[in-house]
């Protein structure tokens, strides 16, 4: 008999199928990762209500007090996403991976350290210490908590005999720099009445007579850090780290070529609850097709071989267009956050799609009047409303390579002048970011169209080329035009590297 196999969520994120009783002790669950759970195992949207009943079923807690606490976690947060009254999961959200993983039910994605060996019992305080203890006690560890008296105190018992007070602070200096024992203001402290060091005539320290309780706690206060050292994991050597960083970087580079090579379509639909036209933007060959009335038959057929599709509101507007996502991602191009509070009185500022576009891109109008376009619909000016779907299109476009590019959208608004970071692009995505810094170590230009957006049929007629300079730590590069102007990143619609 076969194995079942894990539904196409679980299989998006390559684990096994989990379910609630497996997480109902741990500590990171709560109402909000049981959502999670119960979805992931069900592999299908699902009501609170549902959820409240499996919660029940697992013996977590009482369905309406299930439910109560369901609806008061904000269930709709990515990445689960609300469709009606049914609550759906975006396997491709990074979010969920690392919910995955928290919750325990996928191992770490790097290798962990080895668990500590058995360490054998060191020495009890009666027992003098030796100069590897001390060694491995104090090496590069900030001993500016301990007493100049304790510190020559440990080193003399090492070693077992008097020694100069500057081959004392000199055997220190060479394991640590974090500490408080110097030659001239030691002396001092030495001399006090009970010290357990003592200074001898000819100038050396030695350990003074009657100083079996100060010095068995000492010993017991270094054998401490000694088996702190010893449980702590090994350092990693630079080159180990070096190897660590490259393969980082590779497996980077991988998923960013993969990422780029997936194709994308945009859509816009009007009206947006029952589309009766829709038009739809190949992103790499900017492809424009319109489809209107019993063209819309066309649309699921034509999205079917692209890898993500994004649109406003785009769950919802796939929907209603009968088109199923399957496996495949989705941007969703909406404002990422609904409000932005102005002030202490909460005074709130609407977020929406044009106002981004105007901030990001420079668009004045970025969409069309919707009571112009639902008379060019029901007139029948066929010709006008796929020319203003188009122009809808083309500010949405604009929008969304502003964000691939700065991985954020710019909000202007009065006195806001602000980056909102997009959900829709991966980390792993190549970002104006990393091409300045590139630019910066290779020395080479780079070709940038700033303020507006570009046009649609040349997009680079206005490039212009700059140079990256930066402060000498390389930290914060900038961008430099042919004049000497510095251009605002945030201003930059295009950018490439020069060959």
């Amino acid at each position: 008999m076969s194995e079942p196999q894990p539904n196409p969520w679980c299989r998006v994120l390559g684990i096994e199928t989990p379910t609630l009783e497996a997480i109902a002790n741990h500590p990171e669950a709560n109402h909000y990762t049981r959502l999670l759970v119960a979805l992931l195992e069900r592999g299908e949207p699902m009501t609170l209500e549902q959820v409240a009943e499996r919660i029940e079923a697992a013996g977590i807690a009482e369905r309406s007090r299930a439910l109560q606490s369901l609806k008061r976690c904000r269930p709709g947060r990515p990445p689960v996403y609300r469709e009606g009254d049914h609550y759906t999961l975006d396997p491709h959200d990074d979010e969920l991976d690392l919910w995955v993983f928290t919750l325990g039910l996928r191992p770490p994605k790097v290798r962990t350290p080895a668990p500590p060996p058995e360490l054998e019992p060191l020495p009890g305080p009666e027992t003098p210490l030796t100069t590897d203890e001390l060694d491995e006690a104090f090496r590069n560890r900030s001993l500016s908590q301990w007493s100049a008296q304790r510190l020559a105190l440990a080193i003399l018992d090492a070693h077992g005999e008097p020694l100069p007070a500057i081959d004392v602070v000199q055997w220190l200096d060479a394991r640590t720099r974090y500490h408080r024992l110097k030659v001239d203001s030691a002396r001092t402290s030495l001399r006090r009445k009970g010290s357990p060091v003592s200074v001898r005539e000819d100038g050396r320290w030695a350990i003074a007579a009657d100083t079996e309780e100060p010095l068995e706690a000492m010993r017991t206060a270094v054998r401490a850090l000694v088996e702190t050292a010893r449980r702590q994991p090994p350092r990693t050597s630079p080159e180990e780290l070096e190897q660590l960083r490259e393969r980082w970087d590779a497996k980077r580079r991988a998923h960013q070529v993969e990422l780029t090579a997936m194709s994308r379509a945009l859509i816009v639909a009007f009206p947006e609850t029952k589309p009766e036209a829709a038009a739809l933007l190949d992103v790499e060959t900017k492809a424009l097709r319109t489809f209107i009335g019993a063209e819309l038959g066309d649309l699921p057929a034509r999205l079917e071989p692209y890898d993500i599709i994004g649109a406003v509101s785009v769950r919802p507007l796939l929907r209603s267009l009968g088109i199923e996502l399957g496996d495949r991602r989705v941007a969703e191009l909406g404002p990422p956050q609904k409000t932005r509070q102005l002030n202490r009185r909460g005074r709130t500022l609407t977020l929406t799609t044009e106002l981004l576009i105007q901030g990001s891109c420079n668009i004045s109008r970025p969409f069309g009047d919707p009571n112009t376009m639902a008379g060019y619909l029901r007139d029948g000016k066929h010709g006008r409303l796929r020319r203003r779907l188009e122009a809808d299109l083309k500010s949405l476009y604009a929008m969304y390579q502003y964000g691939r590019l700065h991985g954020m959208l710019r909000l202007r608004w009065g006195f806001l002048d602000e980056g909102l970071r997009v959900p829709w692009v991966h980390a792993d995505e190549e970002t104006l970011f990393d091409l300045t810094h590139r630019a910066l170590d290779s020395g080479r230009p780079l070709e940038v169209v700033a303020g507006t957006a570009p046009g649609w049929a040349d997009p680079w007629a206005r490039k212009q080329r700059v140079s990256v300079q930066s402060d000498p730590e390389g930290r914060r590069p900038w961008l430099v035009d042919e004049h000497g102007r510095v251009i605002e990143e945030a201003d930059v619609q295009l950018a490439r590297l020069v060959e």
